[in-house]
């Protein structure tokens, strides 16, 4: 609006209407701390012609809604650009609203909770503005550049065509029943396993075994994500090894990696439990026979393509309807990997197309949290009447795995006592089940296989190249062009 109204001296409707035709809104999270607000006096400081040139937009955008809305003042201080509550702070995501032709989630779900959470003013203002995205990732990166064993072996069955046309994936969909492809899928696989083990050796000095089952949690550190719930059940199965020293289970490698904001407190922390948690574990020999936790350094999208590819188990365990999509569940899924989740951000989509039976569900619901938040929620009971989740709660804070200090865990074990705000362990008991679960089917290596095939094979809707045709068949009006190339010879 600036450089029309300004340098190129148009008038304002003429500006307004090229801009409100010029963007599109997508919104990529529910988390209030991330819907960003700016400092009205400093934006004044520093900003002083955008500012005046908002306001306009706000005078010009309220008028329409309290035609709309006739004495709703409410709604009127809702849906303004400014927030007067306290400092005044401009709403940026409102702004993006008012400013855009059309707004979208990435992910059903999340797209559904817009409308009836953080932009329920703005959907029953303008609902024809508002759909739904489902995010993508690219077949070209994370499975030909990052899996080429996987790749070829697919090529060699199904012809290449998928790369570019992922629906070409569900030609797998037979071969699930092949006995010599299955074998051939998990030569694969185990080749995979034994490069990121020998990775994850040189940078840790941890050894892996990659005949083990490998769950691997990958992606930012949040206590959303509840990386803490999986260091719970991590816990659990020392406590049953420790208890019971003739018991036998499925060796497992937990394999975590991601990095948390530098002012993140917390999720420092968590990272901090991940580690010592592991280094309790990695030199007990009571436990270390069939358990080993290890912190990738430094995730990253390169020694990411060493670890997608690798996975057996892929945790997707957010807290339900705090997750906006998710890409890597995506890029797990299409490497063959079975996923651990809630119903929550693209999940729910992943399930509909692997279908329920090759899919790991725990967990609250988006409405089953809210209606346990709304009636009150109070983590110190599920501890009193869970005697394992209390045992594994002493342990951290008695200082077991942090050499007897009992401070540095002290932030994190009242968090989860007495707060808990994305219900950790709420959701424990059905998580630990349903791990239980998941050991239990590794023990049927076929069926393991079969099930690892099908998410590959169902998983071609996950591709960007579908993302971007929808960006650009219903937002963007746009349409391929065939572009000649010349090559000089």
């Amino acid at each position: 609006m600036r450089i029309l109204v300004d340098e190129r001296l148009l008038d304002w409707n003429l500006a307004w209407s090229i801009t409100f035709r010029t963007f599109g809104y997508t919104n990529h999270t529910l988390l209030p701390e991330a819907l960003e607000t700016w400092s009205l006096p400093l934006f004044c400081e520093l900003l002083p012609r955008h500012l005046e040139i908002i306001y306009e937009i706000n005078s010009r955008f309220l008028d329409e809604v309290r035609r709309r809305f006739p004495g709703d003042d409410q709604r009127v201080a809702r849906l303004s650009l400014i927030d007067e509550a306290g400092e005044k702070r401009i709403r940026m995501a409102h702004l993006a609203c008012v400013g855009s032709h059309a707004i979208n989630g990435v992910a059903a779900l999340h797209s559904e909770l817009l409308k009836t959470s953080v932009l329920k003013d703005f959907y029953e203002l303008w609902p024809e503005r508002f759909s739904n995205k489902t995010n993508g990732v690219t077949p070209r990166r994370f499975m030909t550049l990052a899996n080429p064993k996987l790749s070829d072996l697919i090529t060699r069955k199904i012809g290449s065509s998928w790369v570019i046309q992922t629906d070409e994936l569900k030609k797998l969909e037979p071969l699930a029943e092949d006995a010599v492809f299955r074998q051939e899928w998990r030569g694969v696989k185990q080749a995979n396993k034994e490069k990121l083990a020998a990775y994850i050796r040189k940078q840790t000095g941890i050894e892996l075994d990659p005949t083990w089952l490998f769950d691997i949690q990958v992606k930012r550190i949040h206590e959303y994500k509840r990386q803490h719930l999986n260091v719970l059940h991590i816990i659990t199965l020392y406590c049953r090894l420790k208890h019971n020293p003739g018991l036998v289970i499925p060796p497992q490698a937990f394999i975590f990696g991601g990095k948390a904001a530098p002012g993140y407190f917390m999720a420092k922390r968590i990272i901090k439990l991940i580690n010592a948690v592991g280094e309790v574990v990695n030199n007990d020999p009571d436990v270390n026979r069939y358990l080993r936790v290890a912190f990738v350094p430094n995730f990253n999208v390169q020694n990411a393509q060493l670890i997608y590819p690798a996975a057996d188990m892929s945790e997707q365990i957010s807290t339900a309807g705090k997750e906006a999509s998710g890409t890597g569940n995506m890029k797990f899924t299409l490497n063959g990997a079975l996923t651990i989740g809630t119903l929550d951000g693209a999940n729910v989509e992943i399930r509909e197309e692997v279908g329920a039976e090759n899919f790991f569900l725990f967990g609250l619901t988006e409405d089953e949290v809210a209606r346990v938040k709304r009636e009150g929620y109070h983590p110190g009971a599920y501890i009193e009447k869970d005697p394992q989740l209390a045992e594994i709660i002493h342990l951290i804070a008695s200082g077991h795995f942090s050499h007897g200090d009992t401070e540095v865990f002290r932030s994190l074990v009242d968090n989860l006592c007495q707060h808990d705000p994305f219900l950790v362990l709420a959701d424990y008991a059905d998580y630990v089940a349903c791990q239980d679960k998941v050991t239990e089917a590794w023990k049927d290596p076929e069926q393991w296989t079969r099930m690892s095939i099908l998410n590959t094979a169902r998983a071609g809707k996950f591709s960007s190249d579908r993302a971007i045709r929808e960006y650009c068949d219903e937002i963007w009006k746009v349409r391929p062009v065939t572009v000649e190339l010349s090559i000089n010879k």
